[in-house]
């Protein structure tokens, strides 16, 4: 049994997909970030950066102690190696897909983060920024356009690493994406958004969370007491 300490943010999202396409029992444990959960000592154990997911497994496969786990790049990856799920078999997928993984972590998630957090959550607005990361947010989609007119999926088959950038994608509108600028990522994006596991996951976060826009006083404060919490914003 995994217990997951989640947001519906696009970093939460990862989690619950994979899970749910894994058809692994879990719970939820919601983190408001909105409320400053993240920054309660009891949580800071768990993920020392007060960043959202971290996952426990009650049960790990050396039948020791129960493991925690932060950062979702890393969670997706013991969750895959763990249950031999979402991981590719043969060793030049496996390579990729590590790419692809690394990829996300590095570069389109941390980009469309910043993208966002300067058109939405930004205090005053800077337009040097808001340009800067608006235009690396559509040099990525069109890294992500050219693989997926490459490949099917991003390893070839189904992996974590469509599993890491599709709840990215999820949000493009508020990026402000145009997905019929990205032919190939629609196509993608459509096919991974059918499947039941990934509605699932995504509605596992419903009724949680809200527009962080609207926040004010001492809630905003708690939620940017982290620079690095820029991104963490659900989009």
């Amino acid at each position: 049994m995994y217990q997951l300490f989640y947001w519906p943010t696009p970093n939460g999202h990862k989690i619950t997909l994979a899970l749910e396409e894994m058809g692994l029992p879990y719970t939820l444990q919601p983190v408001d970030i909105g409320r400053g959960d993240q920054f309660d000592p009891d949580y800071l154990r768990l993920s020392p950066s007060g960043k959202m997911p971290a996952l426990i497994d009650s049960a790990p496969a050396d039948g020791q102690a129960p493991l925690s786990l932060f950062e979702s790049g890393a969670i997706l990856l013991y969750l895959a190696q763990r249950h031999q799920q979402l991981w590719p078999s043969a060793p030049a997928e496996q390579v990729q897909c590590l790419s692809w993984l690394f990829w996300q972590v590095s570069a389109f998630g941390p980009m469309c983060g910043q993208n966002a957090h300067f058109r939405r959550y930004a205090p005053m607005p800077v337009p040097y920024a808001q340009e800067r990361y608006a235009r690396e947010v559509r040099r990525l989609y069109g890294v992500l356009d050219t693989r997926l007119q490459q490949q099917h999926f991003l390893a070839g088959s189904y992996s974590i690493a469509d599993i890491a950038c599709h709840p990215w994608v999820h949000c493009h509108q508020p990026q402000g994406i145009d997905l019929a600028d990205f032919p190939a990522v629609a196509r993608w994006f459509a096919e991974i958004g059918a499947r039941p596991a990934v509605q699932r996951a995504y509605q596992r976060g419903e009724g949680l969370g809200g527009d962080l826009a609207q926040l004010s006083g001492d809630a905003w404060r708690r939620l940017f007491a982290n620079e690095g919490l820029a991104l963490e914003c659900p989009l």
